[in-house]
């Protein structure tokens, strides 16, 4: 019950080749990738949008707003 020996992951690896084939897998990494980095992207520039000095002289401002649908989650 301990950890897969090597013939464990190998004979894994090549089920999964067989059942998605390699140009599926390469087209799902490179996917992956780009979301990984769109969301790196974003994280960095939310970052630079919302620094401390900028939220200062937002302080006291009121927003006016109205809800026009209520949606239950």
């Amino acid at each position: 019950m301990g950890s897969f020996s090597l013939w464990h992951w190998l004979i894994v690896l090549v089920v999964v080749l067989l059942v998605f084939g390699t140009k599926k897998l390469r087209n799902i990494g490179s996917d992956l990738g780009g979301a990984v980095k769109g969301f790196k992207d974003g994280i960095k520039s939310g970052d630079d949008e919302k620094k401390p000095d900028q939220l200062a002289d937002k302080v006291g401002v009121t927003v006016e707003g109205e809800v026009k649908d209520k949606q239950r989650s």
